[in-house]
């Protein structure tokens, strides 16, 4: 008989692992994106437009590389905890390899969406 999951009413904190996922933030996962993006694009302008020098084209693909294992183990975990939705972490983790740039722009749609929320929820109270 599979053991009972932990209740879905327990606080964050008492869940197994609740100290790492505490510390992920949507904010920081949005810098991480854009700091991710930007290796890429270091890379792309490594590899194609500067006819691939080297050490730095392995060092910027190695970098990427890493940084998209971590943004998807840490997106898909944030997923869980309901810090991200899980389209945005699936974009992360399945496209990310080849570009991301998607989950950066994911970032950028999500703040935009809740600040028209923020926006209109104020209107709403104040009319």
């Amino acid at each position: 008989m599979p053991e009972p999951a932990s209740e879905p009413s327990a606080p964050r904190s008492a869940r197994p692992g609740a100290g790492f996922i505490n510390r992920v933030t949507f904010r920081r996962l949005e810098i991480a994106s854009f700091i991710h993006s930007i290796v890429f694009l270091a890379l792309l302008i490594c590899a194609f437009g500067l006819s691939k020098p080297e050490p730095e084209t392995f060092i910027l693909g190695t970098a990427h590389g890493l940084m998209w294992i971590a943004m998807s183990l840490v997106c898909i975990a944030a997923a869980r905890a309901r810090v991200i939705p899980f389209w945005l972490a699936v974009t992360i983790a399945v496209l990310g390899g080849l570009g991301p740039f998607l989950g950066s722009l994911g970032f950028v749609l999500i703040e935009r969406r809740r600040s028209r929320e923020a926006a209109l929820s104020r209107q709403a109270a104040a009319g």
